[in-house]
């Protein structure tokens, strides 16, 4: 494995050695690293000191089930602190082909010019790609497709990358070709378009997996996690239901973000719940799949391919994040609205989760009224116009409320709360609050812990033990539904690193990497000027009841302060 290091200035590439202190790190962990040791913490997001890096994790290379992530970061031009977004689809696993332990972007662009970032075994190329400015992520990626073959990999920006918004993300192919798996959160699609590329197209083809060590070894521990994963009942809910499942449960525990944040329980959850959407797809038939795998030989097969009355495709996949941020948030039951409004999202490259919370503050400043999905519709489309009030939106929730004088804005270091209520749902209220990557659910998700939710007692330890697994896994590279697999096995994760790279690590490996990855990003952010301070929920969260629960955010500032300690 080498690191590939590409500068935009003088479009030259070099291959290097991974230095020492680097290899038993990968995916969010080594960005961490590499960030930590060559960005200025205190640099421009958007300027020529920030870098984009690439990271494969650990275990990404070797087809093992939901084990393939891709992981992106830099300094995000929306929290203004260290972000990494990590997804799905084929980008993580032709890297590995390839050798790449780690794409490092860097450099400041000569011109005003675009361009292709073309990587192959026979190294890499600058294309022009001045015709594809403008162009959205979906026809971006057929004319890539056309022009380059169907068996490569994509990562892609939209229009909001290129206008720099700090809600653009970035969208890479799933197995099918489709651009649907994103790297959504924190404005890293914006990092890349101030490097003026609009797509990096990867071609591992003639490459060849990672070498393994101990193949026997790995392969046996391969077998025990893939069957402990495919015999946990939650495996059954997630490829029956997919992350919509969540819904019913979020609504049931009144955490489900209603009408910007102001109810923690929706009237129209009936319409858009995991049951639901699953009904609908399997009646529409056609292109409606209720059961996708963003990755091959995924076994949970949690994603979906959302399609209309007549089954053609309108979006993949429909998530819970967006059900509830473009759905309840904005008293929006329509599933069909919902899928649409989605798929615009996704096709300017922007964050649903950041795009959902601002246009509900938009909504409860008087915009328009909740419920109008063709008046939200409408908002989403002025940001690919560049009018003013859709690139209010498209800066985000904290820009859109500030500027609108809305006080309810529901934001963690500047990046919008996710489809969690922190007051009904306090543990990962915990994770919004004191996670370096901001109101993010994936730094540390507790929904679905078997405790008192509203009950601030033992939330903070909750919330550690699960931010100190999720940055365990998002460095391993493995999706967070593979948990549980490898919570059965517990010698799983330590059998596969030891096979595969003749390692010794210990049976604590996971939160080991962990506790190391948020321990660098929290040195990161100190450096970027982050205090106690940012750790903290919206202090009207602290105040005001959320119904049915009366709940309100009430963990102790200084057990905040005292998580990682």
């Amino acid at each position: 494995m080498h690191i590939w290091r590409v500068n935009v200035g003088n479009q030259t590439m070099s291959r290097t050695p991974v230095p020492k202190y680097w290899q038993e790190l990968g995916g969010r962990g080594l960005i961490a690293r590499i960030l930590l040791d060559e960005v200025p913490p205190t640099c421009e997001p958007l300027g020529p000191l920030n870098k984009v890096v690439y990271s494969p994790g650990l275990l990404v290379g070797h087809g093992l089930s939901s084990c393939d992530r891709i992981s992106v970061g830099a300094k995000s031009p929306l929290t203004r602190g260290i972000k990494e977004s990590n997804a799905g689809g084929t980008t993580g696993y032709q890297m590995t082909s390839l050798g790449i332990k780690a794409l490092i972007i860097e450099g400041e662009p000569q011109d005003n010019h675009w361009w292709l970032l073309h990587i192959s075994n026979e190294g890499f190329k600058f294309e022009p790609a001045d015709d594809l400015v403008g162009l959205g992520v979906y026809q971006t990626a057929r004319v890539l497709l056309n022009r380059y073959g169907p068996k490569i990999a994509i990562s892609i920006i939209g229009p909001g990358g290129e206008m720099q918004l700090p809600t653009a993300g970035i969208l890479n192919l799933d197995k099918d070709q489709t651009p649907s798996r994103i790297n959504a959160r924190g404005g890293i699609g914006a990092v890349l378009g101030s490097k003026k590329i609009k797509a990096i197209i990867i071609n591992g083809n003639q490459g060849k997996k990672p070498p393994i060590a101990h193949p026997e070894d790995f392969k046996k521990a391969q077998k025990e996690f893939t069957q402990a994963l495919m015999t946990h009942p939650q495996t059954a809910i997630y490829r029956d239901y997919g992350t919509a499942a969540i819904a019913g449960m979020s609504n049931s525990l009144g955490g489900l973000p209603t009408r910007n944040f102001s109810q923690g329980q929706f009237e129209g959850i009936d319409t858009i719940n995991g049951e639901r959407l699953r009904e609908v797809l399997l009646k529409r038939g056609g292109k409606s799949n209720p059961s996708h795998a963003c990755m091959a030989g995924c076994t949970i097969r949690c994603s979906n391919v959302f399609a209309d009355e007549n089954g053609d495709e309108v979006v993949s996949p429909l998530e819970y994040e967006t059900i509830g941020l473009l759905g309840s948030n904005l008293g929006i039951d329509n599933l069909d609205w919902i899928a649409r409004l989605n798929y615009e999202v996704n096709d300017l490259g922007l964050d649903s989760i950041e795009v959902g919370a601002a246009l509900g503050i938009a909504a409860e400043a008087g915009l328009f009224l909740f419920g109008d999905a063709e008046k939200a519709f409408e908002l989403i489309k002025g940001i690919r116009m560049g009018t003013p009030l859709g690139l209010l939106i498209g800066n985000g929730a904290s820009w859109t409320g500030k500027t609108l004088g809305v006080q309810r804005i529901p934001t963690v270091k500047n990046q919008a709360i996710s489809a969690y209520d922190p007051r009904a749902i306090k543990g990962t209220g915990v994770t919004y609050a004191t996670s370096p990557q901001g109101a993010d659910h994936t730094a540390g998700l507790t929904i679905r812990a078997k405790v008192d939710h509203t009950n601030p007692v033992g939330q903070v330890a909750l919330s550690r033990n699960a931010q100190l697994n999720n940055a365990g896994y998002d460095t391993l590279g493995v999706c967070v539904f593979a948990s549980f697999g490898f919570a059965a096995i517990p010698t799983a994760i330590r059998g596969l690193l030891n096979a595969r790279y003749d390692w010794r690590v210990s049976q604590n490996i996971l939160q080991e990497l962990g506790r190391k990855t948020i321990e660098l990003e929290r040195e990161f952010n100190r450096g970027a000027g982050f205090a106690a301070e940012d750790d903290r929920i919206p202090k009207w969260m602290t105040k005001e009841p959320l119904e049915p629960t009366n709940a309100v955010f009430d963990v102790p500032e200084n057990e905040l302060d005292e998580i990682f300690f």
